[in-house]
């Protein structure tokens, strides 16, 4: 009796947990879905805590109305330079250089837990480099590791690998793509007012991030070791047709232009060149330059540099843009809820609400956890930084914190929980075929060392 009592219970169990996960597949909405249900949020907040009492509501909403619509145009070069960063990036991780030179990578590991940690270490490489090379280069390694092992017939954790690559995602605010620390080194960046300008030096290539970026890759690296030695159960790849991302290459008895190598990799070195001459002129303050601008200016002459003709690398770039489309439509959705956050007057009273907390000790390891919250509404970290920097900076600057620790709290808390995010996953899941509910129980993992490392730093620092 107790045998079936114990059985029915399982079942009842599993029967539960089943339900709970078709529901989140079909209930969850999409992420453009929670910027517009983030937005009318925004809304419901500052018309509770910001209308004054002798303005009537019906007075006030169309004023909201009117931040929105401020915000929802404010920050269009903003956007372009985000979505440039991405679709060049991703354009680059599909180059004929990349794929030639991921073939040879996957030919080095023997084993199933150096499958794992040659594909994690790379994809975080990647990234620091640029966060959409990181993240879609990453992907196509996962892709070709699993197929090799599976050609070869060597035991593998495939969602491990596919996990490994999302790594990325838990890494890159910290390298030379990081949208937050990047927009405070312009000279005309939308808080120049309150921070003046931070450069990079003093983020990116600060002791401080030194600290929290290499600890994460080492803190992450032995993790993705233990979790690949505890699993090397051989799991096959799914029966999926070759991703599209497979570019066709062009005729040749083609006499087009734009088929020649020598066109588009001449165009290419051209830019290439035309960006590092900023260098040579600015040799005494190099690392001066490294904003949003130059990052894609470089990517762009590099992206042609490396697809040779000019064909090839359009046609990247356009496979590029489909995957970008939901991210840039979110865009001018963020903007409108900065609007709203930042007229209404929301914004001081959640710095006064914020402060109640926060002192010079813990106010990065606050600022960590709120920006890893916000983070799950607000996935973009351009976007993230439109609404929630601004908050940041004043707490800080009321607080005697200095300006760069609070942009790099900030930036750590916001990749934090892209590990608990699918929406940067999606183009990951698309190639290599994997499933959001085999990877998440990996990733899981990585949010909570991220978040140990992160805090530790951020603490003692």
């Amino acid at each position: 009796m107790t045998i079936v009592f114990g059985l029915a219970k399982r079942q009842n169990i599993l029967f539960a947990s089943k339900s709970l996960h078709l529901a989140m597949r079909h209930n969850i909405p999409s992420p453009f879905s929670l910027a517009l249900f983030l937005s009318l949020i925004t809304a419901v907040a500052a018309a509770i805590f910001t209308r004054p009492t002798s303005t009537p509501i019906g007075t006030y909403l169309p004023l909201l109305a009117s931040y929105w619509e401020t915000g929802f145009w404010e920050l269009l070069e903003f956007s372009m330079q985000m979505m440039l960063i991405l679709i060049l990036g991703h354009a680059l991780a599909l180059s004929v250089w990349a794929n030639a030179a991921f073939e040879r990578l996957v030919a080095l590991p023997k084993n199933g837990i150096q499958a794992v940690l040659l594909v994690g270490s790379l994809s975080m490489l990647f990234a620091l480099i640029n966060w959409g090379f990181g993240l879609i280069g990453g992907a196509l390694l996962a892709r070709k590791m699993g197929e090799r092992a599976q050609h070869m017939g060597m035991p593998v954790n495939y969602p491990l690998v596919v996990a490994a690559a999302y790594s990325s995602m838990l890494v890159w605010h910290g390298g030379l793509s990081g949208s937050a620390p990047l927009k405070v080194a312009e000279n005309n960046h939308f808080l120049v007012d309150k921070t003046g300008i931070i450069p990079v030096s003093e983020t990116l290539f600060s002791t401080l991030n030194a600290s929290a970026t290499g600890g994460a890759l080492l803190l992450i690296s032995v993790l993705l070791w233990f979790l690949a030695k505890k699993s090397t159960k051989r799991q096959l790849l799914p029966s999926i047709p070759t991703p599209s991302t497979q570019l066709q290459g062009e005729s040749r008895a083609s006499k087009s232009i734009d088929d020649k190598h020598w066109f588009g990799r001449a165009f290419g070195l051209l830019i290439v060149l035309v960006f590092l001459s900023k260098s040579w002129r600015n040799h005494t303050e190099p690392l001066a330059l490294l904003n949003l601008n130059y990052i894609n200016g470089m990517l762009f002459g590099l992206g042609m540099l490396a697809h040779g003709s000019v064909n090839r690398f359009v046609k990247a770039v356009e496979e590029a843009i489909k995957d970008g489309t939901g991210i840039l439509l979110q865009f001018p959705l963020y903007a409108g809820i900065m609007g709203m956050v930042k007229y209404s007057g929301l914004m001081t009273w959640l710095t006064e609400g914020m402060l109640t907390w926060a002192n010079p000790d813990n106010f990065g390891v606050i600022t960590l956890l709120s920006a890893g919250f916000v983070n799950l509404f607000v996935p973009s970290g351009g976007g993230q930084w439109a609404v929630q920097g601004p908050l940041v900076i004043d707490v800080a600057l009321q607080l005697g914190v200095p300006l760069p620790k609070a942009v790099m709290a900030l930036a750590y808390g916001d990749q934090l929980t892209n590990m608990l995010q699918p929406f940067w996953a999606l183009p990951l899941l698309a190639i290599t075929g994997a499933k959001a509910g085999e990877i998440f129980r990996y990733t899981a993992l990585l949010c909570l060392a991220g978040l140990l490392i992160f805090a530790a730093v951020l603490w003692w620092m």
